[in-house]
């Protein structure tokens, strides 16, 4: 995931115009203040004189000039704010608005990249990716319980299949509200078509949008990552930023875990990213379509432990979704009425694909 010269300009740039678009907004704000109070660009040319006067008194170490400049700039703020009050404006109307008010839009804090900076590096290369594709389907936007049974109770659950699946998104929602203040691990599990995936991305997308950093990976690409990382004499650049994202980013979602090569080093890796994100306190969701008992099997009961004493699993049950998407598109599209015999051929048909 490491930039190339021209990635990072691209970037730079977008902060660039984010700086004079802040620049335009503001002088928009004060143009509009002047205007509804005139008597407010006097007092702000008289501020701008008293704070460049107070600076020089302190570069020449006269601290009573300085005193007396900072008593002047307090009156004259005071001024500005009963004058914006007068004319119905808010306090801080005419300050300058950042997008990202921790780096204030120079993608850079404290001399390291800012969140912010570290978000576009990776939307940029997502959407070289086609990953902002997926996700402007797979969203809550497009999510819909009427492919859910809300007339047999499962098992497992008890409840039916439309009750659970309710009660997961709302536990769903719960994560992304709380995520910022605690930054939780789940394993969804369950056959193919159950929902993980697009539930996976549901999250990601809410978290993206409030400015969380995520990497979305298939349980493939992020062991081959961590093998050339691991394995390779001299590492490149891009494998060496992508090690650490893995290890650092808010959110990491791999998908498909168990349809890798498993052996002994996918899973000490696993082992290792698992304990390592738990430590520095970072949010991690898994999908696999292993159950519980497998996955012990597959991965040893020293990662499966670790797994399930700190993440929430949840199975997901019910029919394939895909399959019943498909049918209600079969039955809304039709030409002609499909008879009750049809559409249970349909159905049969479907779940031997």
């Amino acid at each position: 995931m490491a930039l190339s010269n021209s990635q990072y300009n691209a970037i730079m740039r977008m902060y660039d115009r984010r700086q004079i678009e802040n620049k335009h907004d503001q002088d928009a704000r004060i143009r509009r203040v002047y205007e509804a109070v005139p008597a407010l660009a006097e007092v702000q040319e008289e501020l701008t004189a008293s704070f460049a006067a107070c600076a020089k008194c302190r570069l020449s170490g006269d601290e009573t000039g300085a005193a007396v400049w900072r008593a002047k700039i307090e009156d004259l703020k005071e001024q500005r704010r009963v004058l914006l009050k007068s004319g119905g404006f808010s306090e801080d109307y005419i300050n300058m608005r950042y997008q990202c008010p921790d780096c204030r839009d120079t993608g850079y804090r404290d001399g390291k990249k800012c969140h912010c900076f570290k978000q576009a590096e990776i939307e940029l290369l997502y959407s070289q990716s086609g990953i902002h594709e997926k996700l402007n389907s797979e969203n809550f936007e497009h999510f819909s319980l009427e492919y859910f049974d809300n007339t047999q109770v499962e098992p497992k659950s008890g409840k039916t299949a439309y009750e659970y699946m309710r009660q997961t998104v709302d536990f769903c929602w719960d994560y992304i509200e709380r995520f910022g203040e605690e930054k939780g691990n789940i394993l969804f599990t369950g056959k193919a078509g159950r929902g993980k995936t697009f539930l996976s991305s549901c999250i990601a997308k809410e978290l993206m949008d409030r400015r969380f950093s995520v990497v979305y990976l298939s349980a493939v690409d992020m062991f081959d990552f961590l093998s050339k990382y691991k394995f390779d004499y001299d590492p490149s650049e891009e494998v060496q930023e992508m090690n650490q994202y893995i290890l650092d980013c808010d959110l990491l979602i791999i998908d498909d875990l168990g349809t890798e090569l498993i052996n002994t080093f996918t899973t000490s890796q696993l082992f290792y990213l698992v304990n390592e994100r738990m430590n520095r306190k970072k949010g991690t969701i898994i999908s696999t379509n292993l159950p519980v008992n497998s996955l012990r099997d597959e991965f040893t009961d020293r990662v499966t432990s670790r797994i399930m004493s700190g993440y929430t699993i949840i199975p997901l049950y019910g029919e394939d979704i895909r399959i019943q998407k498909k049918l209600k598109g079969l039955t809304r599209l039709r030409v002609r009425p499909i008879m009750e015999k049809e559409i249970k051929l349909e159905t049969d048909r479907w779940r031997k694909l």
